[in-house]
């Protein structure tokens, strides 16, 4: 098996995209954050000392999503098209964060998806940590993704994470 990242000396590159078609793109990801019960009662009332964690879990997905070339070595910049960060209470005790995440481009978006939805994650773990400092963040996770030459790829199991 070749990496695409790695040269044959074994030295890290970029990828060349440039002779790669412009294709509509698009990628779902997904993850949760599981926390007591009490903690996700007191963000569902607004009463997290920090704010609407929700709003604030989102805008820092958007923003991540946007930045991702910055923080993952070899990733190339994308201009979104668009980004949706969808975020809800999955009772008793648990967080979903779905993310999708779509441009027109040479490369594709999942990277962009999964460091939004990871990133959501991590500023709802910081908004309430000071109540509950046992929350999880898991299943980080690409759950769909379409375009380019690789096609269209769905998660068994997937899609209804969220639906």
């Amino acid at each position: 098996m070749e990496l695409t990242h790695v040269r044959k000396n074994g030295e890290v590159s970029m990828v060349d995209v440039s002779e790669k078609e412009i294709t509509q793109r698009i990628a779902v990801a997904h993850a949760a954050v599981k926390m007591n019960e009490g903690t996700l009662k007191l963000i569902l009332a607004g009463q997290m000392k920090k704010g609407d964690v929700f709003s604030c879990a989102r805008i820092a997905g958007i923003m991540a999503a946007k930045r991702t070339a910055e923080l993952i070595p070899l990733c190339h910049p994308i201009a979104l098209s668009h980004i949706d960060v969808d975020i809800q209470a999955d009772l008793p005790d648990t967080v979903s964060i779905l993310v999708t995440a779509k441009c027109s481009g040479t490369t594709g978006v999942e990277m962009e998806a999964m460091c939004a939805a990871s990133v959501a994650a991590l500023t709802i773990y910081d908004m309430c940590k000071a109540v509950d400092r046992e929350m999880e963040i898991n299943s980080v996770q690409l759950l769909e993704k379409d375009g380019g030459r690789s096609g269209h790829f769905v998660r068994k199991g997937g899609r209804e994470k969220h639906d």
